[in-house]
């Protein structure tokens, strides 16, 4: 299964040594998930890690490094694009280049609040919402 990451999850994985963000990246090996992100998103989160700490930012460096598939940014799309916020536009177009199977985010106001449940096809969850449906399939 193929997970496209927003910034706000790698970001609370990098933060947080608990919750659904962490166990994400903690145990994709293991369920078979392919975690992916744009290169877009890697940049915010090298800006921001930082701004939780010194072990948010060195397991950014260290261990996220290695579990991330980071995919060129992505400019335009043959799919019609109309969303508000210019920052979440690269993540969108990214994960609409992929075509993963979830786009994980933590932005429900900004991504769920606008989009909804899904996009062109790919679903978009916040990490629990994401396990939550697993754990009922």
């Amino acid at each position: 299964m193929r997970l496209f990451l927003d910034s706000s999850v790698i970001l609370s994985a990098s933060g947080s040594s608990t919750g659904a963000s962490r166990y994400i990246f903690d145990h994709a090996a293991s369920w078979g998930w392919q975690l992916y992100s744009a290169e877009y998103c890697r940049e915010e989160t090298s800006r921001n890690a930082p701004k939780f700490g010194g072990e948010a930012a060195r397991y950014f460096q260290e261990v996220l490094k290695g579990k991330v598939e980071w995919c060129a940014d992505t400019l335009s799309a043959k799919e019609v694009v109309v969303f508000p916020k210019a920052k979440d536009k690269p993540v969108l177009l990214g994960a609409l280049a992929l075509k993963p199977d979830f786009l994980l985010t933590l932005d429900r106001e900004d991504f769920h609040g606008k989009l909804g449940s899904q996009f062109y096809g790919i679903q978009i969850r916040t990490p629990a919402e994401f396990l939550h449906d697993l754990r009922r399939a």
